[in-house]
């Protein structure tokens, strides 16, 4: 039985910088409103016909594999994290492998929008400490600049959200008080329809319906948010899957050396470390700068807080999401 431990991390963000005041002139917003609602000050924007979501994917999964001290082909699995997949189908996990030239390894697409990135490294710990992976590879990667309703109508969610992505390699640790310590994993999908894209789907609209209706005003293939439903559901399971996880390792909140959340409201991060007594140093938020990335938003955030020296080793770090779904894990990890 071994640990799996975070050998190598990468980031990738578009160079296209969106400020609030740049929405404002294509939607009735200001700068004030958008930071006193979120905290975000920025985001970053594909151009179009540029990057994807596979080839953020492959931008950040380069460095991340370069960090590790490994070759491409040491990989032996690969689990991508996403709403936004370049395709319907297939996946990017396959485009990934082909793209990176590795050997033909089995790709898993995790589908589980803002914990994807979570429930990913819980996917890829797994495996390792089973023995059957050696080196696993989990990106996070989201595009929703060109999926967004950029109007005044779609404000309440267009605003929000920006595009990038993070990855990690997961290796093999033989020392089992380092390295993943657990993870925690939660669903509760009565309130699948409080944040979701219901379009083009199998279930209600497909492709067909919303050719034949033709109607302007149809929003179903716009994100829809419940936003105060899902900030008062957010804060309450953030903090009970993070104790969760804490008590799991006989550890407590004065434990923590790192919290990296999910990137989804600056508010939301701000109860949780008021929460727990935690100092700024304790948490790291860069939603100023990128917005809601989604399942990218924790690789990106861990990648700078590694960066900027926030994580070293023997820290205890917690990684905490929360989402669509909805869908929520922890991750408890001494580095």
């Amino acid at each position: 039985m071994y640990n799996s431990k975070i050998a190598g991390l990468g980031y990738y963000v578009p160079e296209n910088v969106v400020t609030n005041n740049d929405l404002s002139k294509v939607m009735d917003t200001s700068d004030e409103w958008i930071q006193e609602r979120t905290g975000i000050k920025e985001r970053r924007h594909v151009v179009k016909g540029t990057d994807t979501t596979t080839s953020m994917g492959v931008k950040a999964a380069k460095v991340a594999i370069e960090r590790a001290g490994i070759d491409k082909d040491d990989i032996d699995f690969i689990v991508f994290a996403t709403l936004s997949p370049d395709y319907y189908f297939p996946g990017p996990g396959v485009l990934v492998q082909r793209d990176l030239g590795i050997k033909t390894v089995g790709a898993l697409d995790v589908r589980n929008q803002c914990s994807g990135f979570v429930y990913g490294v819980s996917v890829a710990d797994q495996y390792i400490k089973s023995g059957m992976y050696k080196n696993v590879l989990v990106i996070g990667s989201e595009l929703h600049s060109y999926g967004l309703d950029m109007t005044t109508r779609g404000r309440g969610v267009s605003v929000i959200f920006g595009d990038g992505a993070g990855a990690a390699v997961l290796t093999r640790e033989e020392d089992t008080s380092k390295g993943i310590l657990s993870s925690h994993l939660h669903s509760e999908g009565q309130h699948a329809e409080e944040l979701s894209l219901i379009a083009p789907g199998m279930g209600k609209r497909w492709i067909t319906d919303i050719i034949d209706d033709k109607d302007p005003e149809d929003t179903s293939y716009y994100p829809y948010m419940n936003g105060q439903f899902v900030f008062k559901n957010a804060v309450v399971r953030f903090s009970e899957v993070i104790m969760e996880g804490l008590q799991k390792n006989q550890l407590g909140p004065q434990d923590i050396d790192m919290l990296i959340p999910h990137q989804a409201n600056l508010r939301i991060s701000q109860f949780v470390q008021k929460k727990f007594g935690l100092s700024n140093d304790q948490v790291f938020n860069n939603i100023m700068k990128y917005g809601n990335t989604t399942a990218a938003s924790i690789p990106i955030a861990l990648t700078e807080a590694w960066e900027a020296g926030k994580v070293k080793a023997g820290d205890l770090v917690v990684l905490a999401a929360f989402g669509s779904g909805f869908t929520w894990g922890s991750v408890i990890i001494r580095w």
